[in-house]
């Protein structure tokens, strides 16, 4: 081989060994980087040139895809926008997508590893590429009546079935139309995002599951009844002193009772009767002789202090730790720091109606391919044993008379029994409470557990209540669920 002919054989080589090296790094090194580039207009186009699977409530579409005539073929349509937004969420031709469209996305737009025969498939008979449908677990009265139930109030309203944990309602308000946010125009979904994101409502905020959350106030009051129930000392005719008020280990500061005065009458008051009557002095009371520890462990059995992906990850709600005896006590009626979303307080209600047993909650039923053969479908999965049955049906009784003759008497329902509790949060010197209401009925036979939130003190600042505007949407909303 002479000189020249070395040369260009080496040149070659150098080439070559260049070209795979180069391939190697784009195809395994570099790909997600360059997939995520926003400069990259090619992989925007692919992803819309999927006809996205629709999202389906009761066989109904709330989500899907219909031919657009430009650069992205196609246009995701939101069908009764924004009563679903905090389900579906949408996928924006910029930004992130949120919701089932970011949680489920792999199904959705066909590319999840149980339909890579399918697309092999579609790419050798020439059929445009398909994604999956999903099918969520709403039930749409139960959505129609929480979404009119809640009105123009500031909140959210969640209700699922204790036995399986299935979602069957998630509204949260004010909320957004999220057809806003799959314009062709990369512009124009920034500025409305941005508008959105300016609100001081937060509109974006899936108030079911996340957002700026809220102190549960005396609905937390069922979690440390239950540390008290379980530790073996303590029955609902447990009694503890009964002073008309009640000064902070180490402080100064004062606790009193919602109404003013003793709870009840009597130097003493029962458990059961304190969550009957919502008073918080009791509860400061044997928060300390609990100890901040068992009051956590309690929570973290209902799921406080981690995520839940049901699939779209809720905020974790927190019970914190290394607290004093007054911070101790404070948090026994869910103040200091304690923080809840609507979604936690649902289980803690759906774990007492399922005797004890927390179930995972998931909003997803089934995964269908286009051709409607099954990819996924929903299964029952248990978090775990939060209390025993004993317990539960210790709570259960005292939730019930706490709607028969209590502070939830607005959520009472005739011929229907009724399991409850209503809280009043505090949060902050002035600023307006927070209200909820978390129960279940029937109270006899389980079938929906509901957690309503409304912020803003329900339009009345300090003046609001729980039992006056939380309990009545509750009762609103079973009522329409229970005569479906």
């Amino acid at each position: 081989m002479n000189r020249e002919l070395k040369r260009v054989s080496i040149l070659t080589l150098l080439m070559v060994g260049t070209l795979l090296v180069s391939t190697t790094v784009i195809q395994y090194f570099a790909a997600d980087a360059l997939n995520a580039d926003p400069r990259n207009s090619r992989t925007l186009y692919e992803s819309y040139s999927v006809e996205r699977g629709p999202i389906l409530v009761d066989g109904a579409p709330i989500a899907y895809s219909e031919p657009s005539g430009d650069n992205y073929k196609f246009q995701r349509v939101y069908t009764e926008g924004p009563l679903y937004a905090p389900v579906t969420g949408y996928i924006p031709v910029n930004g992130e997508a949120t919701g089932i469209e970011r949680a489920m996305n792999e199904f959705l737009s066909g590319q999840s590893s149980s339909q890579f025969f399918d697309s092999v498939n579609r790419l050798i008979t020439g059929q445009d590429p398909q994604g999956a449908s999903v099918d969520v677990t709403i039930d749409p009265v139960a959505q129609q009546a929480a979404w009119d139930a809640l009105g123009d109030l500031q909140g959210a309203v969640i209700v699922t079935e204790p036995a399986t944990g299935k979602i069957i309602a998630m509204v949260s308000k004010p909320s957004f139309d999220p057809n806003s946010m799959v314009v062709h125009n990369g512009a124009e979904v920034q500025q409305t995002f941005d508008a959105l994101l300016a609100d001081p409502q937060d509109p974006l905020f899936n108030r079911a599951i996340g957002g700026d959350m809220n102190p549960p106030g005396s609905v937390f009051k069922l979690v440390v009844a239950a540390a008290a129930f379980e530790s073996g000392e303590y029955t609902p005719e447990s009694t503890l002193p009964n002073p008309g008020s009640f000064t902070l280990p180490g402080s100064t500061s004062v606790v009193t009772n919602a109404g003013g005065g003793r709870c009840g009458g009597g130097d003493e008051v029962t458990i059961a009767d304190a969550i009957r009557l919502s008073c918080n002095i009791p509860f400061a009371e044997l928060g300390i002789e609990l100890g901040d520890t068992a009051i956590r462990e309690q929570a973290e059995k209902f799921g406080f202090n981690v995520t839940h992906a049901i699939p779209m990850e809720s905020e974790a709600s927190v019970y914190p730790r290394g607290l004093d005896d007054a911070q101790t006590a404070l948090s026994a009626f869910g103040q200091y720091e304690v923080r809840a979303t609507p979604l936690q307080m649902a289980m803690v209600s759906a774990g007492i109606a399922n005797g004890g047993i927390v179930m995972r909650p998931n909003v997803v039923d089934a995964v269908i391919a286009p051709d409607l053969s099954p990819l996924e479908s929903f299964e029952r999965m248990e978090l775990g044993r939060a209390v025993s049955q004993q317990t539960a049906r210790q709570l259960t009784d005292i939730m019930i008379s706490g709607v028969e003759s209590g502070a939830a008497s607005n959520a009472r329902i005739d011929g229907v029994s009724v399991a409850g509790k209503t809280g009043t949060a505090q949060n902050g010197t002035d600023d307006p409470y927070t209200l909820w209401f978390t129960g279940f009925a029937p109270a006899d036979n389980p079938q929906y557990a509901i957690t309503v939130l409304v912020e803003d003190g329900g339009g009345l600042g300090q003046s609001g209540y729980g039992n006056l505007i939380a309990a009545p949407i509750a009762k609103q909303v079973l009522e329409a669920v229970l005569n479906e």
